[in-house]
């Protein structure tokens, strides 16, 4: 698609929220661009990175939502880690969680980086992996203000669908 057909599909909704998201959007170009024409357009945007990618130039009032790959996506080290000190109070950070070394090592980078201060920090469960309500005690037993967060789109669609 064009950014000019992606731009009429938007608009054929009735919403002023937009997340641009899907494997990494940051490797396109083009959603740099997306994102300022939707901003221009009175749109609230939101951009979903997996954090290996400088999210710096990707200015206010652009909601950046940044995944931290824990150890057991075998990912962790193609973060950018200076990254972190982009972050800006609507910003949010995500953590998928499959276990509780994954659950400990994000507890341990938030509190490492101070995160709590800088942005909105969020503890999903890998889907069909780990217990959300296993998830959810080990969130009260910290005391953190860590909000647990669904993978909603795969309890709402089917798991891998994709383009929704």
């Amino acid at each position: 698609m064009t950014l000019d057909e992606i731009i009429a599909k938007v608009n054929s909704f009735p919403c002023q929220l937009v997340e641009i998201t899907g494997g990494e959007p940051l490797l396109q170009w083009e959603s740099y661009d997306l994102a300022n024409r939707l901003r221009s357009m009175k749109k609230q945007v939101l951009i979903e990175t997996n954090g290996s990618f400088d999210i710096s130039a990707l200015r206010e009032p652009i909601v950046r939502i940044m995944d931290f790959k824990c150890p057991s996506s075998g990912e962790e080290k193609k973060m950018n880690w200076n990254n972190i000190q982009h972050l800006r109070p609507g910003d949010n950070v995500k953590f998928v969680i499959a276990n509780r070394q994954d659950f400990d090592w994000s507890v341990e980078v938030v509190k490492k980086y101070d995160l709590l201060t800088q942005c909105e920090v969020l503890f999903s469960a890998v889907f069909a992996e780990l217990e959300l309500k296993e998830l959810a005690n080990w969130l009260l037993e910290t005391a953190l203000p860590i909000r647990l967060q669904l993978q909603l789109h795969k309890y709402v669609w089917r798991r891998n669908r994709r383009g929704v």
